[in-house]
């Protein structure tokens, strides 16, 4: 029998926590950062690169997954990491947030949400059991909800209208999920209202869920704005649970909700930004494309002990996005994905080794300093 879905919290530095969850494909340190594979492929990155960047965990999405290649398929090949070739855990958002953001003529019911397709126009519809149905059946480790996303500055009845809606459709979900090796995770919602974000958490903590996400935000708000919802949201959330910031983010970003007391993040960043050229380096983000590595022989990062920041020289990479030639965007999204996790790997480290504290202040006050350069 697999084993279940297990999250072990290790060690706390005030809010930060050092944890470990395990699934029947293996153990997740947290806190930790999931890079997105949308349509089961994390953009310019073979799957053994993943593995090398010491990703422990990656994110597909319910909503793409749907259109393309269909259940079916998926099915066909016993599931999404026999498809995508893939041995890692792996998480599969709802897909509300792809209907909100992509999907044309949509409508939102009692029932779920009826959606014309993004790629063809085919009418669709998503409700709480068959978004639910579906991650189960591609076998995935770790299953979100349906919920509704809104705008961040929608008015307060229509946030209250929208969260009632949200929790009854959690309740829809928790009833038809069968977990056997997999995990459920609820959702909180409630725009930018501190008391419609508390009623969310402590009501879905009501269904037990084996973890809980904070879904709405990094949809333009600034960080101030951010982390004012996730100090007042994080209490009301169970001790004993992982907790997961959908969609963010920049490093600094990460860092200030891990200070919050959060344990999972996603973002498309480090492969979006490096297809667009640019690096995250430990001297700071470059651009690849400026003229000014025409002739440079260093490496992208002699720090990261990964192939794609050491084997290569900045000119070499600078060449390669000034003739459009695709290994310069997998060479900078390996490496970004890399970055990522090192920056992970430290953040852990700092809290095992009570120095979280230390390690926050320092980042700030060298990224203060770079921004004056």
């Amino acid at each position: 029998m697999k084993k279940k879905f297990v999250f072990k919290k290790l060690k706390k530095f005030n809010n930060a926590r050092l944890g470990k969850i395990s699934t029947s494909r293996g153990h997740i340190d947290t806190p930790v950062f999931m890079p997105v594979g949308t349509i089961a492929n994390v953009k310019a990155m073979f799957p053994e690169n993943i593995i090398q960047t010491n990703s422990k965990i990656i994110l597909c999405n319910t909503y793409h997954l749907m259109l393309r290649p269909g259940e079916k398929i998926l099915k066909k090949f016993g599931g999404v990491h026999k498809f995508m070739n893939c041995k890692l855990p792996i998480l599969t958002d709802s897909g509300g947030y792809q209907v909100w953001s992509l999907a044309k003529l949509k409508k939102i019911e009692e029932k779920g949400i009826k959606f014309r397709s993004h790629i063809d126009g085919k009418l669709l519809y998503l409700t709480p059991e068959n978004c639910i149905k579906f991650q189960q059946n591609i076998g995935s480790d770790i299953i979100m909800v349906l919920d509704e996303c809104t705008d961040y500055n929608i008015t307060k009845k229509k946030a209250e209208k929208s969260l009632g809606l949200t929790l009854r459709w959690a309740k829809r979900c928790k009833k038809v999920f069968n977990k056997k090796s997999s995990a459920l995770f609820g959702i909180v919602q409630g725009a930018k209202y501190e008391d419609l974000r508390i009623k969310c958490a402590l009501s879905l903590q009501e269904l037990e869920f084996d973890g809980y996400a904070i879904g709405g935000l990094s949809v333009g708000e600034d960080q101030k704005e951010m982390l004012r919802i996730l100090e007042k949201t994080v209490p009301c959330l169970p001790d004993d649970k992982p907790r997961y910031l959908m969609g963010v983010g920049m490093p600094s970003d990460i860092l200030k909700a891990v200070a919050c007391g959060i344990d999972m993040f996603d973002c498309v960043l480090p492969t979006r930004l490096g297809r667009n050229g640019l690096a995250f380096t430990t001297s700071g983000i470059i651009n690849i494309r400026n003229s000014k590595y025409k002739k440079d022989k260093s490496m992208l990062d002699k720090n990261l002990n990964c192939p794609a920041s050491k084997n290569y020289s900045k000119a070499y990479i600078h060449h390669l996005f000034k003739c459009n030639e695709i290994l310069g965007l997998m060479i900078l999204s390996w490496h970004n994905v890399f970055y990522y996790q090192n920056f992970m790997s430290r953040i852990r480290e700092s809290i095992k080794n009570n120095k979280f504290d230390k390690f926050y202040k320092n980042y700030f006050k060298y990224e203060s300093k770079r921004k004056r350069k």
